[in-house]
């Protein structure tokens, strides 16, 4: 079975989605990995700025690519930008191939870390605080989300957000591991990394180690949801 990756939001960030679907998945061949197609549209508008009454609709560029996906073979979907699931529904219902949804791969790897419900702390772009992806959802399954107050998004998330996006994610690192302190300090026992550009400016290592408490990397949740997909039995 194909899984088709609609990708592009950011291009590293899908990228970086299919190194890690490689690099997670159980194999000893070329032969046991997962079958993907991966379709990168760099053009599809700002999913932040149409959320917030700045930019156009996304919609019609995303159900291009799911359209191109199913032609091509795909079997399911994947769609490594937290912020385009704000259209999950709209794009669920126009697509006959199941959409796993990144959300659900986040609340999945709270689970596998050992994370009970309480207070965890959530990293995302404004689109994604502003339409409560991960507040809503979570929060029906016990978990307090704790977001960033408004001065450390303008300071220091949106920023290295952009630097990813830049090509800079080295530029971010600090900026992100503050902004995870704070969220620690306010009373998290865990950070979701709900943007898919936030894992390459926290990358694993140090960095990462320093936020000390469990770090939910939303690139490598969705691969492991993929996986699962591909490989039930895995």
């Amino acid at each position: 079975m194909i899984l088709g990756v609609l990708g592009g939001m950011g291009p590293l960030a899908g990228a970086q989605f299919c190194a890690r679907l490689t690099l997670l998945t159980p194999a000893a061949r070329d032969q046991d990995h997962i079958p993907f197609l991966l379709w990168s549209d760099p053009s599809v508008p700002d999913r932040t700025a149409a959320r917030l009454g700045t930019g156009p609709d996304p919609l019609p560029a995303l159900l291009r690519g799911l359209r191109g996906l199913e032609a091509a073979g795909a079997r399911a979907i994947v769609i490594p930008c937290n912020t385009a699931h704000g259209w999950f529904d709209a794009m669920q219902a126009a697509c006959p191939l199941p959409i796993l949804h990144i959300v659900d791969a986040a609340a999945v790897d709270l689970a596998r870390q050992g994370v009970r419900p309480g207070r965890i702390g959530l990293l995302a772009t404004e689109g994604t605080l502003a339409m409560r992806l991960y507040q809503e959802r979570l929060q029906a399954a016990g978990w307090e989300v704790l977001v960033p107050p408004p001065g450390v998004m303008t300071g220091c998330v949106t920023p290295a957000i952009e630097a990813v996006k830049a090509g800079r994610p080295e530029a971010s690192t600090a900026r992100l591991a503050e902004a995870a302190a704070g969220l620690v300090a306010a009373g998290a026992t865990a950070v979701v990394l709900g943007c898919t550009e936030i894992p390459l400016g926290l990358p694993e290592g140090a960095a990462r180690a320093a936020v000390g408490v469990p770090v939910v990397d939303t690139i490598d949740a969705l691969a492991r949801a993929a996986i699962g997909w591909a490989r039930p039995a895995v």
